[in-house]
């Protein structure tokens, strides 16, 4: 299963229907916790079926003028300014993995494209991830591609997310201190079952059941480390 992340959601993406919702319920709670009082509403976080609300007179409202990702310094007065960096997640799950990117290009506050594919199919059964430069990502996991085809003929079986993970090492290896910008997932399914590894540019290979890659990547742990 792959889903888009963070990367392209503006003004117009967020929809009121559902933060109105959410507005109502608010106004409703304070009316009944209050009981006509001017209090301040009283959240209570994590309840089964309902989201958590912003603590503010109009969640809907809050939303719209706060939670924008806008380009330049569209977002000055914004009370929360989003980062526009990458966010690349994987984890393994009983019935197998699931990734999920974002799909925006930039170079620091220039957004070049809302549209990138950052999902690369190495081969029916492989994915990788890209983060870092885009142009190192796309030709190292496509030159991975060729090394997995080439195994396939020599030894006649599919070859291992293991196998494949290390040869895309053993690449950025040999090219370690010449500026190579790379940090990827190689995921996929074979006869071990579902598999998941991280490797970058120095080299450095690791296994692990879930991995965040980029700048985003900070806040895409502190979510997964909650669970």
């Amino acid at each position: 299963m792959i889903g888009n992340g963070y990367g392209n959601y503006g003004q117009a993406a967020i929809g009121c229907d559902l933060l109105d919702i959410g507005s109502r319920r608010a106004e409703e709670r304070r009316c009944q916790d209050s009981a006509g009082s001017h209090a301040p509403p009283t959240l209570s976080f994590g309840e089964p079926g309902a989201f958590d609300l912003p603590n503010v007179p109009d969640p809907a409202q809050f939303c719209s003028n706060n939670f924008a990702s806008a380009s330049g310094n569209k977002d000055a007065d914004q009370l929360v300014k989003f980062a526009k960096g990458t966010t690349t997640l994987a984890f393994k799950f009983n019935e197998g993995i699931i990734v999920s990117v974002d799909s925006r290009s930039t170079m620091g506050a220039y957004i070049a494209s809302q549209t990138v594919k950052k999902i690369i199919e190495i081969n029916p059964f492989l994915l990788g991830t890209m983060a870092g430069g885009a142009a190192d990502c796309s030709f190292w996991e496509r030159n991975l591609g060729m090394q997995c085809r080439m195994y396939e003929l020599r030894n006649r079986k599919r070859i291992t997310v293991a196998a494949a993970s290390k040869l895309l090492a053993n690449t950025m290896n040999s090219y370690r201190g010449y500026g190579l910008s790379m940090g990827t997932m190689v995921t996929g399914w074979d006869e071990t079952g579902p598999q998941l590894y991280y490797v970058d540019d120095d080299g450095t290979r690791l296994k692990g059941t879930y991995f965040s890659v980029g700048s985003g990547s900070t806040y895409a742990y502190g979510v997964l480390d909650t669970y």
